[in-house]
């Protein structure tokens, strides 16, 4: 067992099976030493949740949860592409996306979820560029999507 899943489950946290795409994409590519994640939502036992949106249907601390579920997945599909996520030498840049009404301006927080994992499991090769934008929508009506970016170990 990795030393970062060791640190997850020191957390309470597991890894899922990877989640199935639902178009016509893959959940993640590597070129060279970088990996890039697709776009991720909250899925587990086999369906999406934490639906709806961040400032009308699910409120700040909710939407943390749902990023943090989010990423579990995004690092699911990481480590299919690459074996084993201690070959992560740092996480490069996250996309976070929080479907919200238009006056809710606590995506950050939202992301933090996400983020908060990534440094805790990653330490300073967890830390990484961000971005946390509001959205008028995302698909099945999730509340966050995630993408990534993440330099590993050459081959």
């Amino acid at each position: 067992m990795s030393i970062v899943e060791d640190k997850l489950r020191a957390l309470g946290l597991e890894l899922p099976p990877p989640a199935p795409a639902v178009a016509n994409y893959v959940g993640a590519v590597r070129t060279g030493n970088l990996v890039f994640v697709s776009g991720h939502g909250p899925f587990r036992d086999g369906q999406f949740v934490y639906r709806g949106k961040l400032g009308l249907d699910l409120d700040t601390k909710t939407g943390y949860e749902a990023a943090r579920l989010v990423m579990l997945n995004c690092l699911a599909s990481l480590k299919q592409e690459i074996g084993d996520l201690d070959r992560v030498t740092r996480v490069v840049k996250l996309l976070g996306m929080v479907n919200s009404t238009p006056d809710f301006g606590e995506q950050p927080q939202v992301i933090d979820g996400a983020s908060d994992l990534l440094t805790e499991i990653f330490s300073e090769r967890g830390k990484h560029a961000r971005s946390a934008v509001g959205m008028g929508a995302l698909p099945f009506g999730i509340a966050v999507e995630i993408e990534m970016i993440v330099e590993v170990e050459p081959r």
